[in-house]
């Protein structure tokens, strides 16, 4: 069996290499890509993928891996890794710092470890199966203790619910119901950025509708991994700092059916 250890230093190496690439093309400016009405592709996520996936396949050659731009690798070492070269493309490609290049490594289904990198503003973020998580070096949690009407909850939908007018009508109501809940709904575009954020008690709720494999993991990590109240059904995926906050949010999303 691979040591989690080196599973995670290779992480971290190749989270801070993808985003050294994205962090010197932000600072220049590069918008470049093909642009389309519910997503961009940006040149700058192939760049920090080709250098992400080398990092990754010299260490472990044997691993399955999935890469975003490069698509998958077949393997049979015990871990498959998913590698996410820039988290928050709109974002990035509209000047706006909330971005990530991100990787998480999966045994089975289930997700063993994860690494942010956030370029613009130089944070790390590690989460670990029954290790918590580290922002900076330092041990997070997601407990908080502000009021729920004066919370903010991040959702996050996969690129198909636009798509999909019945997903989209959907993602607009539960949007609606949180809003009469919490102060403030932010409808993420970067959603490890936001995960980041809730896992260390920033924001106080995270909610998934149909999100991508490329995020899913590093999102689900590190709600359970920062001690977050959960629940799931099917493609719906709540997580908040507490019991009573979680009740309540399901609640209101309960009500909009």
């Amino acid at each position: 069996m691979t040591d989690l250890d080196d599973v995670e230093a290779v992480a971290r190496a190749a989270v801070l290499a993808g985003g050294a690439e994205l962090r010197t093309r932000y600072r220049n400016g590069d918008a470049a890509g093909e642009y389309g009405p519910t997503d961009v592709k940006a040149a700058a996520g192939g760049a920090a993928e080709a250098r992400m996936l080398p990092v990754v396949r010299r260490a472990f050659p044997d691993h399955p891996v999935f890469a975003e731009e490069a698509g998958r690798f077949d393997g049979s070492g015990p871990y498959r890794w998913v590698i996410d070269p820039l988290d928050g493309t709109n974002d990035f490609t509209a000047g706006l710092p909330t971005f990530a290049a991100s990787v998480a490594v999966l045994e089975g289904d289930e997700p063993a470890l994860a690494a942010v990198r956030q370029p613009a503003t130089e944070e790390t973020y590690l989460a670990r199966r029954d290790a918590g998580v580290t922002y900076q070096g330092k041990r997070v949690t997601a407990d908080g203790d502000v009021a729920l009407g004066a919370s903010t909850v991040a959702t996050i939908v996969g690129r198909d619910v636009p798509r999909d007018p019945d997903l989209s009508r959907r993602a607009d109501a539960i949007r609606e119901a949180l809003s009469d809940e919490v102060k403030r709904v932010i409808d993420s575009w970067a959603p490890t950025v936001h995960s980041g954020l809730f896992a260390r008690g920033r924001i106080q709720g995270l909610v998934q509708f149909h999100p991508d494999e490329e995020e899913r993991a590093v999102t689900e990590l590190f709600a359970s991994e920062a001690g977050a109240a959960i629940r799931r059904e099917g493609p719906l995926y709540v997580a908040a700092s507490d019991e009573d906050r979680l009740a309540a949010l399901w609640e209101a999303i309960d009500a909009s059916r």
